[in-house]
This record gives C-alpha cells, structure tokens and sequence, in this order.
C-alpha cells in the first residue's frame, strides 16, 4: 500500500501522533526524577503505581466510547482533556497539582489509542494493516528515540516552556482533528449504538462477553506473559548492566579508547534498540509480511526470549550489542502482527473494545514484570535471564495452542 493511497485520516494522524508523541517523550522519562524529588523516593514508587492501574480502566472505557459516539469524538475528547491537563501542569503551584495532571495526561492518552488503532483498521484492507500499522509503530519510535534527549535539556532547564509548548501542541492537533478527520465508524454500526441506553453496568457486560471467548482470553494470557519479557528492557536488563558490565573499551584507536559501562553501556543498548526499531520496523514487516499470524507471533516471543537469555554469558558490550539485536528483531515481527490480528479477529461493531481490551496485557504484564527485580536478589542474572526466556517460551506456547481454535481459513 502506497503513501499516495493512504486515506487522508491516516496521514494526518500519522504526522499528528508522531510529534505529539515525540513531545511526550520531552518530558515523560523524567517525571520518577520529578516525584522522586518531590514525595522521596518510596512515596514516588508507590504514586507512579497508580496511572497505569488507571490506565487500564481507560483503556477499556476508550474502547468502548470509540464503538459508541465514534473515532474521531473518542480523540478529540481526549486531546481536549490532555491539552488542559498540560495547562494544570505548566501552571501549576504544587507537587500534588503534577501529580494529578500527570495522571490527567496518562488517562487522556489511554482514551485516545483504542481510537485510534480501530481507525487505522477501519479504513485499510487485510492484506495493507500491518504495513499501516508498522509505520505508525516507526513514527511512534521516532519519538521515543528523539523525545528523552531534547527533552534531557528543555525539560530540565525550560519545564514551565516545555509544558506550555506541549499544551499548544494538543490544542493545534485537536483543531486539525476536528477540521480534517472524518468518522470512520460505519454508519450502520452508529445508527445502532445510538438506539442503546448508555450504561456502566452495559460497558462491563460487553466486556464480560469479550472475555468469555476463549480465542481472545488465550491471546491475552500469552500477551501478558511476552510483555513481562518486554519490560525487564528498564528493568532487570537495566540492574544487570549496571551492576556487572564493567568499563570496557566500546572502540579504541592507538592509545586512545571510548569506554562505556554500567549505566552509560545501558543508554548505549537502549539507543541501539530505539535506532533498530527507526530504521528496520518498516523493512522486517515487509520481510515477513507473508509469514502467518501464528509463525510471526511464536518466533518473536522465542527471539526476544533467546536474546534476553543470550546476556546472562557474557557481558561484553558488543556480545550485548548482538543480543539486543536479536531480541529487537523479536519485537520488530510482533507488534504490526499483534495489531492487525486484533482488527481482523474483533467484530466490526466492536472493534474499538476489542483493541482497548487488548491492551491490557500491556498493563498487566507491567504490574508483574518488576517481580524480577527481587527475584534477582535470590538468584544468580543466569536465573533471572532463564525466568524470562521461560515465559517468553510459555508465550510462543500459547500461541500456538490459540491458534489452533482458529480455522486455519481465519489465521491470516
């Protein structure tokens, strides 16, 4: 599928949310050093526990209101709601007015992505989604690449100016929302939620429903399992770094070498994760574009499995360089593949529910992942790094169980 063929919806989104979320790393990889300063860092722990929890309530509540008024209000009631909770903070006279506006921010953007998701497989074909959603998925790691450096400097030395940049940003965006999107919904699909009474006991039914197919719940237990792997990145691979790869020479020339480690060989790894996913999200789902959902899904969980377990042997940072690439390779086939068969799994008239209940097991699999940290003080990295291959495995598992409840006509 072409750029030229793109719907208009999809392009200005796509630049949209490319520099909204590039200005949302300027200042988001920076708010534990905030609270840590503000409540101490115990307090801090337990406060940053909060939004996700919350999250996972708007997920689902974003979901839902994007299958009932629509895409396009779902956005632009969540890019009204964060462009004043960046105001709260730009202006605000107390820890605790961040701490809520931080909160505002996390459930707006919450609301905002099972919008936006249903969208994108509202208007494109089968065959074109997961090249859609790969180059959402790029744009997206643009920003987390570019977002922490810029925001290392404006954040720190020009918080109030970045925070009311920020505000400006959603407004223009919502603006354009507003002037350019059209609603992707079928018509039909409105015309009969608008015939049903809105209730929060209803909300909770359809999901209960979603839920209770066994096709779907499997697909979430094994997402769960795969994200705890995902999240030991600034996790336990951040502690092992730290605390085992020494100061070693990254290049040397003659007498002279650029040493990295502990934590300047982890912003080393982490930038070459950021870099891979810019240049090859693209190119690895074009690559495996005729893979199956299933192939794709089960070899990834076992890449980033196998990566991850690859560092508990050595901590060389280019034996590390290689591990991060293989795990990287894992992420990159997954995610397009993840998205899209969601939107070709999920009932037309309930799409958007579909995605923000697929979204959970980010959540959840967040919650559980820092477990590995104290398991670490128990066990030896060779331990902790085979827990994570474990479950990584258990996932690829799951998977394959999934899919063969789906007829083989219905696995893409």
């Amino acid at each position: 599928m072409s750029w030229r063929s793109w719907d208009l919806n999809l392009k200005v989104r796509l630049f949209g949310e490319l520099i909204t979320h590039t200005f949302f790393w300027m200042y988001f990889p920076f708010m534990a050093l905030l609270f840590s300063d503000s409540f101490g860092k115990d307090m801090a722990g337990l406060l940053l526990m909060v939004p996700p929890l919350l999250g996972m309530f708007s997920n689902l509540f974003g979901g839902y209101l994007s299958d009932r008024i629509g895409r396009r209000p779902t956005m632009l009631t969540s890019l009204i709601l964060s462009s004043s909770m960046f105001a709260l903070f730009a202006f605000s006279w107390s820890p605790w007015v961040d701490y809520l506006a931080f909160i505002g921010i996390g459930i707006a953007g919450s609301l905002y992505w099972p919008a936006s998701s249903a969208m994108v497989a509202d208007l494109t074909t089968e065959e074109d989604r997961r090249i859609v959603f790969a180059t959402f998925y790029t744009a997206m790691n643009i920003g987390v690449v570019a977002g922490p450096v810029l925001g290392s400097f404006f954040f720190i030395h020009y918080r109030f100016e970045l925070l009311l940049v920020c505000m400006i940003i959603e407004i223009l965006f919502a603006i354009t929302v507003f002037f350019l999107i059209k609603e992707s919904l079928p018509a039909h699909v409105r015309e009969e939620k608008a015939k049903e009474r809105f209730s929060i006991k209803e909300q909770f039914k359809s999901y209960a429903v979603i839920f209770r197919d066994k096709v779907f719940a499997l697909y979430i237990l094994a997402g769960v399992f795969i994200a705890i792997a995902f999240m030991q990145l600034d996790l336990y691979m951040a502690l092992y770094v730290n605390e085992h790869v020494q100061s070693q020479p990254l290049v040397s020339w003659g007498d002279w070498s650029f040493n990295v480690g502990g934590t300047s060989a982890f912003g080393w790894l982490m930038g070459l994760n950021g870099l891979l996913v810019v240049l090859f999200t693209l190119p690895v789902t074009n690559w495996f574009q005729h893979w199956s959902d299933r192939n794709s899904l089960v070899i990834s969980s076992v890449l980033y499995g196998v990566g991850m377990f690859m560092m508990a042997f050595s901590t060389n940072i280019w034996f590390l360089f290689g591990c991060m690439f293989v795990l990287t390779l894992g992420e990159l086939i997954r995610t397009p593949v993840a998205q899209s068969f969601i939107s070709k799994y999920s009932p037309e008239d309930a799409r958007g529910q579909y995605m923000g209940a697929s979204s959970l097991q980010f959540s959840i699999g967040r919650f559980i992942a820092p477990l590995t940290i104290g398991i670490s003080a128990w066990l030896p990295p060779v331990g902790v790094f085979g827990l994570i291959l474990g479950v990584s495995l258990l996932s690829a598992y799951l998977y394959v169980v999934l899919f063969r409840k789906i007829p083989a006509n219905q696995e893409g």
